[in-house]
């Protein structure tokens, strides 16, 4: 395969993926270290993010449960789904 050769069908953008997980229960790991695990309700350009049916671990541990929670995109680590 030559460079920039792209394999049919399997070409995402980081977009795509975005709003493939919509809906969907995702962990968000903020740059602190903290985890938010929920279902990811909305977020914006800059990665501003509503997740619904929260929790907060810290160092592996729940701390924390919450209905709906908002996170500033700027403390964002990264933004991964949750394996089934």
């Amino acid at each position: 395969m030559a460079d920039g050769e792209v394999i049919q069908g399997s070409a995402k953008t980081p977009a795509d993926f975005l709003k493939s997980i919509k809906g969907k229960p995702v962990v968000v790991k903020l740059n602190s270290g903290v985890d938010y695990r929920g279902i990811l309700a909305c977020l914006d350009g800059y990665m501003n993010i509503a997740m619904e049916q929260t929790e907060e671990y810290v160092n592996g541990q729940l701390k924390n449960k919450y209905g709906d929670a908002f996170i500033r995109g700027n403390n964002v680590l990264y933004i991964s789904t949750v394996r089934s």
